[in-house]
């Protein structure tokens, strides 16, 4: 049995295929492709995969609707997302949609590991400390990704929940680059031009707080970093 962590890339662009796989198989990976849309979602949902490599535009089928799919069977599936347009929707539109992270074309190659390879490290991830709790109207089971805010059922993907978990151990400031090095798991953010962070934190606001727009529970300091705060 293979003990090598398992990706599916799903592109259509033969050259760009060939060099992805080329490049993670001589970085460690067992590497499964698709160049149809149909095709990757079908792998996607019966295989078993460390990490799932996701083009947006696909023919059949676009990444976008594919991650969708893959969200829906599993909330905590690693997926990385490959967009040609680099604009504030698309980036926005995959992050909501489920993806983890995603990088934009063109792309350095060693970023793209450096991403894939941070991702994976972080794919183990569970929490066994159960319930957050924020507020009397605002709680988050960590375990299973679900939670209750203001009587609403919510549902939480694994990186925002390893956001709230992390914030929580922290109890105080935290800064984008500990965020990126500890939840993301990037050694050097250095290079990294990514929005991520305020994405994602943005998208959690949405999620636990009751004017998302006046925040209670989970502060931006400008300039420094943010702040989970527990009524």
């Amino acid at each position: 049995m293979s003990t090598k962590p398992k990706l599916l890339i799903v592109e259509d662009e033969p050259s760009i295929l060939r060099g992805l796989t080329d490049l993670f198989v001589f970085h460690g990976y067992e590497v499964t492709s698709a160049i149809d849309g149909k095709e990757g979602l079908e792998m996607g949902l019966t295989g078993d995969y460390t990490c799932i490599l996701l083009d947006v535009m696909l023919p059949s089928m676009n990444g976008f609707d594919i991650c969708n799919a893959l969200r829906v069977h599993s909330r905590t599936q690693p997926i990385m997302m490959l967009t040609a347009k680099n604009t504030e929707a698309d980036i926005i539109n995959a992050l909501t949609l489920g993806a983890d992270d995603y990088v934009a074309k063109p792309f350095s190659t060693s970023e793209l590991v450096l991403r894939v390879n941070a991702l994976v490290r972080r794919s183990g991830w569970t929490e066994q400390g159960d319930m957050l709790k924020l507020s009397a109207e605002v709680s988050i089971c960590l375990q299973s990704l679900t939670g209750k805010s203001y009587r609403q059922d919510v549902k939480y993907t694994r990186r925002e929940a390893q956001i709230l978990a992390y914030l929580q151990r922290k109890g105080g400031l935290v800064s984008r680059d500990d965020l990126l090095k500890d939840v993301w798991g990037y050694k050097d953010t250095r290079d990294i031009d990514t929005r991520t962070v305020d994405i994602h934190i943005a998208k959690i606001r949405k999620k636990i707080e009751a004017d998302p727009k006046s925040p209670k529970h989970l502060l931006t300091h400008r300039g420094e970093g943010y702040q989970l705060y527990i009524l």
